[in-house]
C-alpha cells in the first residue's frame, strides 16, 4: 500500500500541480497506514521529487525510444522503483517486484516487462549511471538554473543545487534556556539563536512539545524579527501574512503587542492552534493587508510576503515543478502593494521589516529597489552586528540579509569550528529593515 499511495501522490503533484504536503495529508488512505509504512510512502515521494532529474535521465538512458503519452503512469512506477534502488537502499528484489506488481494494480500491465527489465538493469548498473551524472544540473529545472546563474553565478548556483539534495535538519526556536533544550533534545545551538536537531523526528513526540516550550522554525526564518532590534517590549507590531505563526511567536516572546493579519481564514485557524499550544494569544485579524488599517499607528510592521518559496526547496522539492517565472512576476506586484500599504500603518519613527523565503531577486532586492525608487523618504536600516555573529556572508552589498541553502554548512567562527562543522545548511531567505529618513 505505501508504494501505491506514493504513486498517487507523485501523480497528483506532477500532473495536477498540487503541493506535495497537501496531496500527502489529504490522501484518504494515508491515515490508515502504520507509522512505518507512512514514513516509507513519505520518503519515496519526497526523495523521488528531490532527485527527479537524475531519475528521469536514467529512465531515458534505458529506453531505445520515448515512452508514449499513455505510459505516463508507467514512468511514475519506474521513478518510484529507481528512487528505492539508488537513493533509499531498498533491496533490489523488493524494489523490482513491488514495482511490477504496482504496474498490474494501476492498469499498466502492458509495461510490466519493460519496467522489470529497466529496474533490473538499474539494480545492476545504477552506481555507474550516478557516477557520470551532473546531479546539481539535472535536478534543477531550466527556469531556476538560468535565474540563479544570472543572480549568483555558476559556483553559487551549484552550491545551492547541491544543498537541495541533502535532507534538512530540524530547527527549533525555544522560549528560554536554549542550551538546556539543546542538551535535552540532543541538538546544538545555532549562531542565529535557535536549536538544531540532527534529524526531522516526529515533532509531536519530542520533549517540550505539549508544554509549548518551543516551536519549529528554520534558522533563516528567525532572522527577520531580529531586524527590529532587541527592545520590543510594549511595541505594537503587525505581522502581515502571519500564518503559520513562527514570526508572530517570536515577536510575542520578545515582548511586542502583536496583531496577526492574514487574508486566509483557514491559515489563521492553523496559526491560532499553533499559538494556543505556546500559550500566546495575539490579536488576530482576517483581512487583506493591502486594505487593512490598524485603529492607531504602529511601531512596526513585519511583512512575511507571499512568494514562490524557492528558498525552501530543501524541504519542499515539489516547488521546482509547481512554480515558474509567471508566478514570480505576480508575487512581485503583490509584495510592492503590501509595502506601500505598510507605510500608512506606522508612526514616523516606525520600522518595516520585509522578508521572503525566496531565492529569486524579483521577490527580494528588486522589490525593495522598486519601492525605494518611488518612496524617496524611506531607506534601509543598517543590520545590527550582533545579528550576524561572524556570518558576513549573510549581508549583501546593499545591506540586506540574504541567506542561501548552503550557508551554515561550514561554521565560519574558527573558535568553534571543531564542534560546529557541517551544521546542515538553512533556508534561502531575503529580509531587510526600512525606516523613514
Amino acid at each position: 500500500m505505501p508504494r501505491a499511495i506514493a504513486f498517487d501522490i507523485i501523480n497528483t503533484t506532477l500532473q495536477s500541480h498540487q503541493p506535495f504536503d497537501a496531496a500527502f495529508n489529504q490522501h484518504p488512505r494515508v491515515n490508515k497506514l502504520e507509522p512505518r509504512d507512512r514514513n516509507l510512502a513519505y520518503n519515496i515521494v519526497i526523495t523521488t521529487l528531490r532527485h527527479l532529474g537524475q531519475v528521469d535521465d536514467i529512465i531515458n538512458q534505458c529506453l531505445t525510444k520515448d515512452l508514449p503519452p499513455n505510459a505516463k503512469f508507467a514512468r511514475t512506477i519506474l521513478r518510484i522503483g529507481i528512487c528505492q534502488l539508488l537513493f533509499l537502499n531498498t533491496p533490489a528484489h523488493a524494489a523490482v517486484d513491488t514495482s511490477v506488481k504496482l504496474a498490474g494494480q494501476k492498469r499498466q500491465g502492458m509495461y510490466k516487462k519493460l519496467i522489470n527489465a529497466i529496474l533490473r538493469r538499474v539494480a545492476r548498473d545504477g552506481t555507474k549511471f550516478l557516477e557520470y551524472q551532473d546531479a546539481e544540473r539535472l535536478n534543477t529545472p531550466d527556469w531556476l538554473w538560468d535565474s540563479w546563474i544570472t543572480a549568483y553565478g555558476e559556483e553559487t548556483t551549484r552550491n545551492i543545487a547541491k544543498a537541495h539534495l541533502k535532507i534538512p535538519a530540524l530547527d527549533l526556536w525555544v522560549k528560554s534556556e536554549p542550551k538546556l533544550w539543546a542538551q535535552k533534545l540532543g541538538g546544538q545551538i545555532l549562531p542565529t539563536g535557535g536549536v538544531r536537531l540532527p534529524s526531522a523526528a516526529n515533532v509531536a513526540s519530542l520533549d517540550g512539545f505539549k508544554e509549548g516550550a518551543w516551536w519549529v522554525q528554520d534558522a533563516a526564518a528567525s532572522l527577520p524579527v531580529q531586524l527590529f532590534g532587541e527592545n520590543l517590549k510594549g511595541k505594537r507590531i503587525a505581522d502581515i501574512c502571519a500564518a503559520p505563526g513562527g514570526k508572530t511567536s517570536q515577536l510575542i516572546l520578545a515582548g511586542a503587542e502583536v496583531i496577526a493579519v492574514d487574508r486566509s481564514e483557514k491559515r489563521l485557524k492553523i496559526l491560532a492552534e499553533n499559538l494556543k499550544r505556546l500559550s500566546f494569544f495575539p490579536e488576530i485579524v482576517c483581512e487583506d493587508a493591502v486594505i487593512w488599517q490598524p485603529n492607531r499607528l504602529l511601531d512596526g510592521v513585519l511583512i512575511d510576503a507571499p512568494c514562490s518559496a524557492t528558498g525552501t526547496i530543501r524541504r519542499h522539492p515539489d516547488i521546482k515543478y509547481l512554480k515558474n517565472n509567471k508566478v514570480i512576476l505576480q508575487t512581485h506586484q503583490v509584495q510592492l502593494r503590501l509595502l506601500k500599504a505598510a507605510t500608512k500603518m506606522i508612526k514616523p519613527d516606525g520600522q518595516i521589516v520585509f522578508s521572503t523565503c525566496s531565492l529569486q531577486p524579483e521577490e527580494g532586492p528588486k522589490v525593495i529597489d522598486s519601492f525605494l525608487s518611488e518612496h524617496s523618504n524611506w531607506q534601509r536600516k543598517s543590520i545590527p552586528p550582533k545579528l550576524i555573529q561572524n556570518h558576513n556572508e549573510f549581508i549583501t552589498s546593499a545591506g540586506d540579509i540574504r541567506t542561501l541553502p548552503f550557508h551554515l554548512n561550514n561554521y565560519s567562527n574558527q573558535e568553534h569550528a571543531q564542534n560546529h562543522k557541517n551544521m546542515g545548511g538553512m533556508d534561502g531567505f531575503f529580509s531587510t529593515c526600512l525606516i523613514q529618513k
